[in-house]
């Protein structure tokens, strides 16, 4: 739009340029814009726009001569077949492209200025596509161009043998100039959209095919501008292959496995990233950006140590990090990374640390730079913490964002409500993670299960997910742990329980905890861990299969 922010509406006008009645808007500072066909007139005076109008439609120029346009490339025999003229108007010389009906009869003609300003008189509202009266209806293809003078350039090419018409108000009015004339489109097999190589051109193009039946419509790319700059410069067989060479319209998204040679032939270059954790990498393959990893476990099992772990590995591999947690203070959370690399339990306090060691911890954690934390205050509304985490991929230049945890955004909200909170917030984070190519660590709670507790080391499968389906249906990866709290077990399963990447999923490794370093560390998998493995996942495809 080219109004001002300072000019304000008065009223609804005919437009000078084209057939609307009512499309061209008049502001108060004088100016005026067509929300038909684009077209903007600095200077437009609302008292005599209806005398205006009159005026042009009182009668057509019927002294133009028929002359071959030198500069354009356009001989005699294509001005002859389109009767395309050069006159005068008010005294001053035009270009006029005549427009018929299907007897023949002129009814309007569109009038080029030397300045490239553009005026229709006649009976505007009457006109259909450029050219249309030329060609019989219906036949194997016809060419839709963006301008008059393209017609002629590309009618030319073809020996004036072929169907080509222009739409009458250029790229602004296409997709309304196509669907007038669409029952006299629809005749032929194929409709070539041959729009200008620019932004507008190229819009107009999809609008155009996207109100075409299936299978009708064909957009061509040209390596100029248009049709007529081809001409000038001589490449007519070019302009001719461009037009064959036209691909068949798909809505976006829609991609025919044909052209997909290019793509399934190259080398994958997806980066993968490595836990640091041996079994978690054999059965996932590392972590990657643009993929969602689901911790979930019981409460105090050790889904936030898991988090620490992964995040200082994450680090040391150069990778810039998110932490979003928000059941601890920034503190703690900056101290729990510093635990991982000191290997002492800062963030429990009253440990024995020597200056030296707490300095060395926080450069090779924190002050790297490359650690960004989130101060929430309390805040955690849903589409708050979405923003955070677009500030940290865009703002930051953080390549994995870890979220700890997604159950606490719909606390105290009531049963139904949280399963369409939990959906809905995962909805938007799976948009936000394609979108930004980032990968999140995301946390989340269980619900309670019948029978035997999560606390109590009962397995964790992807229906006790908290919430709805939602979170298990749209994270890639999601990891369950298991620890026996009651008898203070220091060894926790973790368990693969979805894997988009490779499929695998079962226990992945067994983890030890050592309260003194604040470590996680790998432990040896058992033939009865990997035995009693292979039965609970014969259980979990019986029961799941709908995840």
């Amino acid at each position: 739009m080219v109004e001002q922010p300072e000019s304000n509406f008065l009223t609804h006008n005919p437009c000078p340029n084209c057939p609307s009645s009512d499309a061209f808007a008049i502001y108060d500072d004088g100016h005026g814009y067509c929300f038909s066909c684009g077209y903007t007139q600095k200077e437009f005076s609302v008292a005599n726009a209806t005398e205006r109008r009159e005026k042009v439609n009182a009668g057509l120029i019927t002294d133009g001569q028929q002359k071959p346009l030198a500069k354009r490339s356009i001989n005699q025999a294509t001005i002859k077949k389109w009767d395309y003229q050069v006159g005068n108007y008010n005294g001053k010389a035009v270009q006029i492209a005549n427009y018929k009906d299907n007897q023949g009869t002129v009814i309007a003609q569109k009038l080029r200025f030397p300045n490239k300003d553009f005026l229709f008189i006649g009976k505007t509202e009457k006109v259909s596509l450029y050219g249309q009266w030329l060609w019989r209806d219906g036949g194997k293809q016809v060419t839709v161009v963006e301008g008059e003078i393209d017609a002629l350039s590309m009618s030319q090419a073809l020996n004036n043998k072929w169907a080509v018409v222009s739409v009458p108000h250029g790229a602004a009015g296409a997709k309304k100039d196509v669907a007038k004339a669409l029952e006299w489109l629809n005749k032929f097999d194929k409709v070539v959209l041959m729009f200008d190589n620019d932004e507008a051109g190229r819009k107009a193009a999809q609008d155009c095919a996207s109100i075409l039946p299936p299978n009708k419509a064909k957009i061509a790319s040209l390596p100029m501008k248009d049709a007529n700059e081809m001409l000038v410069a001589g490449k007519v067989n070019e302009l001719i292959d461009c037009m064959w060479d036209a691909k068949d319209f798909r809505p976006d998204g829609i991609v025919n496995g044909a052209d997909l040679w290019e793509l399934v032939s190259s080398t994958d270059d997806t980066e993968s990233f490595e836990y640091p954790f041996s079994g978690l990498n054999s059965k996932t393959l590392g972590l990657r950006k643009g993929e969602i990893v689901t911790i979930t476990a019981g409460s105090g099992v050790g889904k936030s140590q898991l988090c620490r772990e992964i995040a200082h590995y994450l680090l040391h591999q150069g990778q810039t990090i998110g932490y979003i947690a928000l059941e601890e203070s920034v503190k703690r959370s900056a101290l729990g990374l510093m635990s991982i690399a000191l290997n002492k339990p800062l963030h429990l306090g009253n440990v024995d640390v020597t200056d030296k060691e707490l300095k060395k911890s926080f450069e090779e954690t924190l002050g790297t730079g490359r650690v960004y934390l989130y101060d929430h205050w309390g805040s955690t509304e849903s589409d708050n913490l979405l923003a955070k985490i677009r500030y940290l991929a865009n703002g930051c230049g953080c390549s994995f964002i870890v979220l700890d945890h997604i159950s606490i955004v719909v606390s105290g909200i009531s049963e139904g409500d949280e399963r369409r909170t939990i959906d809905n917030t995962m909805t938007k984070l799976r948009g936000l993670v394609e979108e930004l190519k980032v990968g999140l660590i995301l946390v989340s709670h269980l619900k309670r299960p019948d029978g035997k507790d999560h606390t109590d080391g009962a397995r964790v499968s992807l229906g006790q997910l908290r919430g709805s389906s939602g979170i298990a249906q749209l994270t890639d990866i999601c990891i369950g742990c298991e620890r026996n709290l009651s008898d203070n077990s220091p060894t926790t399963t973790v368990r693969v329980l979805k894997n988009r990447w490779t499929g695998e999923t079962g226990i992945a490794c067994k983890l030890g905890y050592d309260k003194h370093t604040a470590r996680m560390s790998e432990l040896t998998i058992t033939d009865e861990d990997a035995i009693d493995d292979i039965t609970f996942n014969e259980k979990d495809e019986l029961n799941e299969t709908s995840i």
